[in-house]
């Protein structure tokens, strides 16, 4: 144990000294903010779903293809003019042979073909929509990660200072222990009381050292706690001693409007998301018009006559690359699965019933955070009043060990009496500091439910 206690307090004076300065609440938000993994990745996927609203919105520009075709081969074939869907194969040929041979000689097909998806009944109009929908939920739910985060971070900044002012009034307890002790052996050592109220006095100060011990445990465990919410290495905090001394300034029972929490504000932007679903659903039913175009440029080894002279052809690579002939195609293309109006009716109803569960599950939700505000207020007010009875119980305590204290040394009280009143001020200090948190703890319940966190930022009196 004295092992231990002595790594502890060696790693407490380090910390202290490589962190002097006082970490203000505001500060750490801004850096929980910074450094936390979630958030950049809440960001991240902000960006992404940004970057596919463009994506969508190019899907009515039209599609433009490039292309270089050399090849050998035969030229067994029916007239006909063709037409590849997509662009990518166009063929134009001349007269058939009346039977099949096997002369081959080089060719080339250079060809530039667009196809512009002329009328999509509002097709890509609602997938632009849905992407923007997308985009919206991904910037709500990073709004509400932040919201959630800054909330944990302002949790754990008061756990820890709760637990450092614990610490500290287990050492002050400690000091209190130690003066107990010198006193007693000195006066046991004098013949004035019995050796058994010396021993009884150790004993006091290693009770009074295991519970620093275990106070100091406690210390770190939040320090690590908050550490890893800031993105910091362990490390302990000098925290902002404004909420151990003053009680929060808050001026008036502010209610922040209940739509505009953000988790509410994300649990509307998937209804938001699911409705415009619904309405991108619809136009599958609906059938597609497209405008095609190919321009074309083709060689050839054949020559003209060699229908009628099937020696009338080269093997000259020079021959088929070069363009000797060129065609144009233009036309239009109605497209319409009929069997999807009734494919695309049931998944429209689908997407409906899920509209409606989101709607009933923010229902649910903004009822739930209602109740929770009203339940903040009402331990707020229950944290304040607690507080007021721990000033008294304090005081009280105080008196009666300076007065058990006065009395043991003059004789006039036995040791037990002060010992009962020693371990009575230890308690009564422990709870105004844990009273002396729940206030701030019950201002950030009601920051939490309204979610706003300046109601208890805004509440934060200047030292």
């Amino acid at each position: 144990m004295k092992l231990k206690f002595i790594a502890l307090t060696g790693l407490l004076g380090l910390s202290q000294i490589a962190l002097a300065q006082v970490l203000p609440l505001s500060n750490a938000l801004d850096r929980s903010v910074q450094n936390y993994q979630t958030i950049k990745a809440k960001e991240a996927m902000a960006k992404a779903a940004e970057e596919n609203i463009q994506f969508q919105k190019y899907q009515d520009v039209p599609d433009i293809t490039f292309q270089a075709q050399q090849n050998y081969g035969t030229i067994n074939a029916q007239n006909g003019p063709l037409y590849s869907y997509g662009g990518l194969g166009a063929a134009s040929t001349s007269m058939p042979l009346a039977e099949q041979n096997w002369n081959a000689a080089f060719g080339s097909l250079y060809l530039a073909n667009v196809n512009w998806n002329l009328f999509s009944f509002g097709r890509i109009k609602n997938q632009v929509a849905v992407a923007e929908s997308e985009y919206q939920t991904a910037t709500r739910d990073l709004d509400q990660e932040l919201f959630q985060h800054k909330i944990k971070v302002t949790a754990a900044y008061l756990n820890l200072l709760a637990s450092q002012r614990i610490k500290f009034v287990q050492e002050k307890n400690m000091e209190r222990a130690k003066v107990f002790l010198s006193t007693t052996v000195s006066r046991a050592q004098s013949g004035l009381i019995p050796e058994v109220d010396a021993s009884l006095a150790k004993a006091e100060v290693s009770n009074a050292q295991s519970a620093q011990i275990k106070a100091y445990d406690k210390e770190l465990d939040y320090s690590k706690n908050l550490a890893v919410l800031l993105g910091d290495s362990f490390q302990t905090y000098v925290l902002d001693s404004v909420f151990t001394t003053k009680t929060p300034l808050v001026l008036s029972d502010h209610q922040t409007e209940a739509d505009k929490h953000p988790y509410l504000l994300y649990q509307k932007s998937k209804i938001e998301q699911s409705q415009s679903n619904e309405k991108y659903v619809k136009t599958n039913k609906l059938p597609s018009l497209m405008a095609f175009g190919v321009l074309q440029g083709r060689g050839s080894g054949f020559e003209w006559n060699y229908v009628q002279d099937n020696n009338a052809y080269s093997n000259s690579y020079w021959k088929g690359a070069q363009i000797s002939r060129g065609n144009y195609l233009i036309g239009l293309t109605l497209s319409w699965n009929i069997t999807n109006a009734f494919r695309y009716s049931t998944k429209a109803k689908e997407q409906k019933f899920q509209t409606s569960a989101l709607q009933n599950n923010y229902d649910l939700l903004k009822e739930d955070l209602s109740a929770q505000a009203l339940l903040a207020s009402a331990k707020y007010a229950n944290a304040v009043k607690d507080l007021d009875e721990s000033n008294i119980q304090v005081k009280a305590a105080s008196d009666a060990y300076r007065q058990h204290m006065a009395l043991y040394t003059n004789g006039l009280t036995t040791i037990v009496d002060l010992t009962q009143s020693h371990y009575l001020l230890n308690r009564a200090e422990i709870d105004h500091e844990i009273a002396q948190n729940n206030v701030w703890q019950a201002l950030l319940l009601k920051a939490a439910a309204q979610g706003d966190l300046t109601v208890i930022l805004n509440a934060i009196p200047n030292k």
